[in-house]
Protein backbone atom coordinates (compact mmCIF):
# COMPACT_ATOMS: atom_id res chain seq x y z
CA UNK A 1 0.00 0.00 0.00
CA UNK A 2 1.23 3.51 -0.63
CA UNK A 3 -0.17 6.37 -0.22
CA UNK A 4 0.27 10.23 -0.35
CA UNK A 5 -1.26 13.64 0.71
CA UNK A 6 0.09 17.19 1.73
CA UNK A 7 -0.48 18.96 5.40
CA UNK A 8 -1.01 22.08 5.54
CA UNK A 9 0.63 23.62 9.02
CA UNK A 10 -0.52 26.32 10.16
CA UNK A 11 1.80 29.17 10.87
CA UNK A 12 3.73 29.51 13.50
CA UNK A 13 6.49 31.87 15.77
CA UNK A 14 10.14 31.07 14.93
CA UNK A 15 11.25 28.61 17.24
CA UNK A 16 10.88 24.40 17.64
CA UNK A 17 7.31 23.31 17.68
CA UNK A 18 6.23 19.55 18.40
CA UNK A 19 3.79 18.14 15.40
CA UNK A 20 3.31 14.66 15.94
CA UNK A 21 0.12 14.82 16.89
CA UNK A 22 -0.76 16.80 14.23
CA UNK A 23 0.94 14.73 11.80
CA UNK A 24 -0.49 11.43 13.15
CA UNK A 25 -3.98 12.71 13.00
CA UNK A 26 -4.02 13.68 9.48
CA UNK A 27 -2.66 10.17 8.70
CA UNK A 28 -6.05 7.99 8.94
CA UNK A 29 -4.49 5.15 6.85
CA UNK A 30 -1.71 5.44 9.69
CA UNK A 31 -3.65 3.06 11.77
CA UNK A 32 -4.11 0.11 9.33
CA UNK A 33 -0.48 -0.31 8.60
CA UNK A 34 1.50 -3.34 10.36
CA UNK A 35 4.88 -2.94 8.72
CA UNK A 36 5.97 0.57 6.96
CA UNK A 37 7.48 3.60 6.60
CA UNK A 38 6.54 7.08 6.47
CA UNK A 39 8.49 9.48 4.62
CA UNK A 40 7.85 13.26 5.77
CA UNK A 41 9.21 15.91 3.24
CA UNK A 42 9.22 19.64 4.29
CA UNK A 43 8.38 22.17 0.95
CA UNK A 44 10.51 24.54 1.87
CA UNK A 45 13.97 25.72 2.42
CA UNK A 46 13.73 28.27 5.69
CA UNK A 47 11.86 25.39 8.35
CA UNK A 48 13.38 21.73 8.91
CA UNK A 49 12.12 18.74 10.93
CA UNK A 50 13.77 16.55 13.15
CA UNK A 51 13.14 14.31 15.48
CA UNK A 52 13.51 14.72 19.18
CA UNK A 53 12.59 15.13 22.67
CA UNK A 54 8.69 14.96 22.98
CA UNK A 55 8.34 15.85 26.94
CA UNK A 56 10.23 19.19 27.84
CA UNK A 57 9.94 22.35 25.91
CA UNK A 58 12.67 23.58 27.11
CA UNK A 59 14.80 21.17 24.79
CA UNK A 60 13.18 23.07 22.23
CA UNK A 61 13.74 26.19 23.56
CA UNK A 62 17.32 25.14 24.18
CA UNK A 63 18.01 24.45 20.42
CA UNK A 64 16.33 27.41 19.50
CA UNK A 65 18.48 29.28 21.66
CA UNK A 66 21.81 27.85 20.31
CA UNK A 67 20.73 28.20 16.92
CA UNK A 68 20.34 31.48 17.19
CA UNK A 69 23.80 32.06 19.17
CA UNK A 70 25.57 30.50 16.40
CA UNK A 71 24.09 31.74 13.36
CA UNK A 72 22.68 35.32 13.45
CA UNK A 73 21.25 37.37 11.04
CA UNK A 74 24.01 40.04 10.85
CA UNK A 75 27.38 37.81 9.89
CA UNK A 76 28.79 39.92 7.16
CA UNK A 77 29.23 38.06 4.67
CA UNK A 78 25.93 36.58 4.21
CA UNK A 79 25.10 38.14 0.70
CA UNK A 80 21.49 36.79 0.98
CA UNK A 81 19.66 39.61 1.92
CA UNK A 82 16.94 40.80 0.31
CA UNK A 83 14.44 38.95 2.26
CA UNK A 84 15.25 40.24 5.58
CA UNK A 85 18.12 39.02 8.28
CA UNK A 86 16.31 36.56 9.23
CA UNK A 87 16.17 34.42 6.04
CA UNK A 88 20.24 33.46 5.37
CA UNK A 89 20.09 31.96 9.31
CA UNK A 90 17.08 29.80 8.17
CA UNK A 91 18.20 28.72 5.17
CA UNK A 92 21.69 27.92 7.22
CA UNK A 93 19.26 25.83 9.96
CA UNK A 94 17.26 24.36 7.67
CA UNK A 95 20.32 22.24 5.88
CA UNK A 96 21.69 21.83 8.93
CA UNK A 97 19.03 20.06 10.66
CA UNK A 98 17.16 18.62 7.29
CA UNK A 99 13.68 18.59 5.72
CA UNK A 100 13.01 15.06 5.95
CA UNK A 101 12.39 12.59 8.21
CA UNK A 102 11.91 8.71 7.68
CA UNK A 103 10.41 7.05 10.28
CA UNK A 104 9.60 3.51 11.31
CA UNK A 105 5.55 2.50 11.50
CA UNK A 106 4.42 -0.59 13.73
CA UNK A 107 1.21 -2.06 14.44
CA UNK A 108 -0.73 1.16 13.05
CA UNK A 109 1.48 3.82 14.67
CA UNK A 110 4.80 5.45 14.61
CA UNK A 111 7.66 3.34 15.89
CA UNK A 112 9.26 6.17 18.03
CA UNK A 113 11.12 6.38 21.01
CA UNK A 114 9.54 7.06 24.65
CA UNK A 115 10.82 10.29 24.54
CA UNK A 116 10.66 10.94 20.38
CA UNK A 117 8.85 13.61 18.40
CA UNK A 118 8.11 15.20 15.55
CA UNK A 119 9.72 18.66 15.23
CA UNK A 120 9.56 21.47 12.53
CA UNK A 121 11.72 24.31 13.01
CA UNK A 122 10.09 27.65 12.05
CA UNK A 123 13.38 29.42 11.43
CA UNK A 124 11.93 32.44 10.04
CA UNK A 125 10.28 35.63 12.25
CA UNK A 126 7.17 35.02 9.99
CA UNK A 127 7.74 31.70 8.00
CA UNK A 128 3.70 31.91 7.16
CA UNK A 129 1.86 28.81 6.30
CA UNK A 130 4.00 25.14 5.73
CA UNK A 131 3.45 22.36 3.88
CA UNK A 132 4.30 18.96 4.18
CA UNK A 133 4.28 15.89 2.15
CA UNK A 134 3.64 12.95 3.69
CA UNK A 135 4.38 9.25 2.03
CA UNK A 136 3.00 6.60 3.62
CA UNK A 137 4.06 2.99 2.65
CA UNK A 138 2.91 -0.23 4.05
CA UNK A 139 1.48 -3.63 4.62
Amino acid sequence: MWQQQELRLAPRSRGFHLITGEVTSALAELREVRVGLLHLQLLHTSASLTLNENADPDVRHDLDAFLRERIPGDLPYFRHTLEGPDDMPAHVCASLLGTQLTLAVRDGKLALGTWQGIWLGEHRDQGGARRLIATLQGE
